[in-house]
């Protein structure tokens, strides 16, 4: 790319600031226009972003944002979202659980212990269904989504590189595998204790209070079981490609129209698109529309993340430039009253930001504003390492938007007719119950 985050003014956020206006509020106030129209909405905030980019910095230049855009960060962000959405769809969990409290806390702890293995998008894929067919007869369900949104889609995913994006290209970095679990574990088991507590103390007054539920409309069955359980090999495979784009440096870079191409990365991409039509291939007759499953919900994060990736890439580069840009009071609030780092600001800017932009690409302008040396900040940087590694993890619950698998379990919850919170009131949500937490665990840890 040609052109420096120096040199532009904050009217360059502007197509990002209203696709996220957009994305919060026309669901709520035009709902029927919002379902039919909202990738064409997005695509118009695109434009608006890329007509007077191509005006001012050229054909050249814009033609190398998107083709950067869509080669390094969307593409392999798709890919890898689809397979997972593929291969988990694939598995149905036989048997009608009943939703109840405790049965539900199980779930969530179980789904935050997956998270880090196989993602927080597997994780919450494979789960997601399961528990709301085991809630669909509760007269007050929308809760339990929420808090599985913040529980098995952002903070269980905190303990490796293949739990959430942000510590896979820290991963890319340098940083190592064990690092973050080493460093992040007891502000996890904090999180996870608390969100799971409070989650318990409400559902239960819920489910005291409903008294009489609805009809069950999942009828029971003599056992559980997996059906479809041939898909947890190209499930695996899928984290095996991941992995392997990490391990494996072979230093065979191709060029894509001036775009570089790692051989690795090229491979990990290929591999999952493979994963997505094995998987299809190979699951058994009727166990996806045991799950009803849909594309629609992939549908809905690929159209509105295309544009939410292009769109972020002026505020990414306006971040980058720190001291130089825009932004230059924000990177001025990273240092301490004598410039040394200050892992609160750190965690608390990191974190907010990325409640707002996608958490991965937030994690990597912080992580360069810290210095980008992967060697020192697992050293002598460690706190602000990890201040930006749970910033960016665990206040990617703060909104739909701040991570993937939050936009995707709330389009399966909509399909599956769960009444999800609009854009702001999911953020009611989050204020009132994460919020608190992520202080108390900041003024603990990361002072």
């Amino acid at each position: 790319m040609t052109f420096s985050g120096a040199e532009l003014g904050l009217a360059w956020a502007a197509p990002f600031a209203g696709l996220l206006l957009s994305i919060a509020v026309m669901p709520l106030a035009a709902p029927g226009v919002w379902h039919h129209h909202f990738g064409k909405i997005a695509a118009a905030w695109a434009a608006l972003l890329l007509v007077p980019f191509a005006a001012t910095f050229g054909l050249g230049a814009t033609g190398g944002v998107v083709l950067h855009t869509v080669i390094e960060e969307y593409l392999p962000f798709t890919v890898l979202l689809a397979a997972l959405y593929t291969t988990a769809g694939g598995i149905y969990i036989r048997g009608n659980l009943h939703g109840s409290p405790t049965l539900n806390v199980g779930l969530m702890g179980l789904g935050a212990v997956l998270a880090s293995f196989m993602g927080t998008t597997g994780a919450s894929m494979l789960l997601i269904r399961p528990l709301i067919r085991a809630n669909d007869n509760r007269l007050h369900n929308a809760h339990v989504v929420v808090f599985f949104i913040f529980i098995v889609s952002n903070v269980g995913g905190s303990l490796t590189p293949l739990g959430d994006p942000p510590l896979f290209l820290g991963f890319l970095q340098g940083v190592s595998f064990f690092w973050t679990a080493g460093h992040l574990w007891p502000e996890t088991l904090f999180l996870l204790a608390g969100l799971l507590g409070v989650f318990w103390l409400l559902d239960s007054w819920l489910y005291r209070k409903e008294g009489v539920t609805r009809a069950d409309p999942t009828p029971d069955t003599p056992t559980l079981g997996l059906e479809g359980a041939i898909n947890l090999l190209p499930l695996a495979a899928a984290i095996g490609f991941v992995l392997l784009s990490g391990t494996w440096k072979p230093g065979v870079v191709l060029d894509v129209f001036g775009t570089p191409l790692p051989l690795q990365a090229l491979v990990r991409d290929l591999g999952l698109v493979a994963v997505t039509v094995v998987s299809l291939a190979i699951t058994p007759a009727g166990v996806r529309a045991k799950n009803q499953f849909s594309w629609a919900p992939m549908q809905e994060v690929a159209k509105l993340f295309m544009a939410i990736f292009l769109t972020m890439v002026p505020v990414i580069a306006m971040l980058k430039a720190g001291a130089a840009g825009v932004f230059a009071p924000v990177a001025a609030m990273l240092s301490g009253a004598h410039g040394e780092p200050s892992p609160m600001a750190y965690f608390w800017l990191a974190g907010g930001l990325s409640s707002v932009l996608d958490n991965a690409p937030t994690y990597l302008a912080f992580f360069n504003l810290a210095g980008g040396d992967a060697q020192r900040l697992m050293g002598e940087g460690a706190t602000v390492l990890a201040a930006i590694s749970g910033g960016s993890v665990f206040m990617g619950a703060m909104t739909y938007i701040g991570n993937a698998p939050n936009f995707m379990v709330k389009a399966i919850a909509e399909d599956r007719g769960v009444k999800m919170p609009s854009f702001g009131g999911y953020l009611l949500w989050s204020g009132a119950v994460l919020l608190p937490l992520l202080w108390v665990m900041s003024w603990i840890w990361m002072r």
